[in-house]
């Protein structure tokens, strides 16, 4: 039933979109999940590395200066509008 999408199917789709989120507004949303894709590739990224160095112990120990230095994380390559230093969140409950 679904499998068979031809060119008329697919306008009618695209049409019924930009009649529900209006022309202005496509390419701000297009923009925006580019941006959130990037921001969740990058920190997939990193995550991937802190794991890595975390798995190997031929690297240099773990101190605290490590895991509290900031890091910095860009929307997209060159925005520098958009990049900022992110601090590591730190527990300030008391017990």
């Amino acid at each position: 039933m679904f499998g068979r999408l031809g060119a008329p199917e697919i306008i009618l789709i695209l049409v019924v979109i930009i009649l529900l989120f209006g022309a202005k507004k496509l390419p701000d949303m297009a923009r925006s999940l580019g941006k959130s894709a990037r921001i969740l590739k990058s920190e997939a990224k990193a995550m991937k590395e802190e794991g890595s160095s975390t798995a190997t112990p031929a690297g240099p120990p773990n101190t605290g200066e490590q895991s509290s230095a900031q890091r910095t994380i860009q929307a997209s390559p060159g925005d520098v509008t958009s990049s900022r230093p992110v601090t590591e969140p730190t527990d300030t409950t008391k017990a």
